[in-house]
């Protein structure tokens, strides 16, 4: 068991560790030398590390971001979690050794469907795959389930789930690379399909025949054509910039001097708190540069070395990545998803309360992954107009479904908590509304 959880630890929640030694793996089972196996591995490793830095200066700026929101339209409400739940779960509920093994179960219940079914798909994102594990074994404790029943069942679902939602999103995700060669692997992809599913119906038919790939799509937000002076916006870091500094700015002016250097944090230094807001989005931008440098280096290294997967493990196998992994093909629509996700997110928590629902304070680190993969769905499904529409409706989406879960997470002592990727929410309401009235019923 020592050995099972320091493995767990160290390597299948640690994402770079995982991916790096799976891309080993698959270079040695193609044969190739010594120096090529290191070169590819510690590639892969970076390019994975770069990705990840790049992640973490978006997130820092937008946890900032998420502050002067907060203050400068006055929200209240539940920020969702899923790892404040994760730690609840694992420290007052004692499920620690449950989570860990269902995560490693998750993982070999993917394997297996991937090895002997015509789904294959290999679940790459760990930190992922922890909080499929984190909500599966949730819905079965307060099922009433224990022990090996609890990791098994949590297993089953969880590696179903993984193995499901990439082949789901696949269609889409080809139109959107041009290939197959990657898969996307992150559990909100159920509201990726909603937003793909909005953009379809309203979508311009006339230019959506005969369109077989993202880049042959005329209405598409990566085809805006500029008049000249603005040409320089075709750079998509500047038009980034374009986009988030008015953003950030107009944000703080509404939060005034007080709570805009209060998120900072004490970091400031002195610096007007309108010029400091300018600086934010300019390090946004700047982790979305080093995010998408991160994913072309990796992405030149796994998918070459996952062959050797695909033809001894896994025959035909295909990597689900994380979400990241496709911002390169659509960035233009990165931002208009995470624009109009923002915008459903406000909708929604106003929505929320005339429901009966808890109110959802949107989370701005959600709405730019999550918002912005959706974005490139939409956009390959429906053009701009798709994008658009459709992101707003995903907005709603990602606001609404969380609020499900509130009262389900407070009956079980979760007080104002519920969890972000909507697979996973899918997952803990199939507990609540499937599994555990069957329990009751047959257990």
């Amino acid at each position: 068991m020592t050995v099972i959880q320091w493995i767990i630890d160290n390597i299948l929640t640690q994402a770079a560790i995982l991916i790096s030694l799976i891309a080993m793996l698959g270079l040695i089972l193609q044969g190739k030398q010594l120096g090529a196996v290191i070169s590819g591995t510690l590639k892969t490793l970076l390019g994975f590390e770069v990705l990840s830095a790049g992640s973490a200066i978006i997130q820092q700026s937008l946890a900032y971001f998420a502050v002067i929101f907060h203050y400068g339209f006055h929200t209240k409400g539940i920020v969702p979690s899923i790892e404040a739940i994760n730690g609840q779960a694992m420290n007052k509920l004692g499920l620690g050794n449950s989570i860990a093994l269902t995560l490693l179960g998750i993982f070999i219940v993917n394997i297996l469907i991937a090895r002997f079914t015509k789904w294959k798909y290999v679940f790459l994102t760990g930190q992922a795959l922890l909080w499929m594990a984190t909500m599966t074994v949730i819905g079965g404790h307060f099922a009433g389930l224990k022990g090996f029943p609890l990791i098994l069942i949590g297993s089953i679902v969880g590696g179903v789930f993984a193995i499901a939602m990439p082949a789901l999103a696949q269609p889409i995700v080809r139109k959107i690379t041009g290939n197959n060669s990657v898969a996307l692997g992150h559990f909100c992809t159920i509201g990726y399909l909603v937003e793909a599913g909005v953009a379809w119906l309203v979508r311009d038919r006339k230019v959506d025949q005969q369109v077989t790939n993202i880049k042959e799509r005329t209405d598409s937000w990566e085809h805006v054509k500029l008049p000249k002076s603005m040409s320089f916006l075709q750079d998509n870091s500047l038009s980034i910039m374009v986009v988030m500094i008015p953003l950030y700015v107009i944000t703080a002016a509404f939060a005034g001097p007080y709570w805009s250097l209060k998120a900072a944090g004490g970091v400031a230094g002195g610096v007007n708190y309108i010029i400091y807001a300018f600086l934010q989005a300019i390090q946004f931008t700047v982790g979305v540069y080093v995010m998408l440098s991160g994913v072309r280096l990796m992405l030149g290294e796994i998918v070459p070395a996952f062959r050797g997967i695909a033809m001894k493990i896994v025959p035909n196998s295909i990597p689900a990545l994380d979400c990241p992994v496709l911002f390169p093909y659509s960035p233009n629509a990165v931002i208009i998803g995470f624009i109009t996700t923002t915008i459903g997110t406000v909708i929604g928590m106003f929505l929320s309360p005339l429901a009966g629902l808890a109110v959802i304070l949107p989370g701005m680190t959600t709405n730019f992954f999550a918002g912005g993969t959706a974005g490139i769905f939409g956009n390959a499904v429906g053009g701009k107009r798709g994008a658009i529409i459709g992101g707003i409706v995903h907005g709603l989406f990602i606001t609404l479904l969380p609020a499900l879960l509130v009262g389900a997470l407070s009956s079980f002592g979760f007080v104002n908590a519920t969890a972000t990727d909507v697979d996973t929410i899918v997952a803990a309401l199939l507990y609540l509304w499937v599994i555990t009235p069957a329990f009751h019923v047959f257990g």
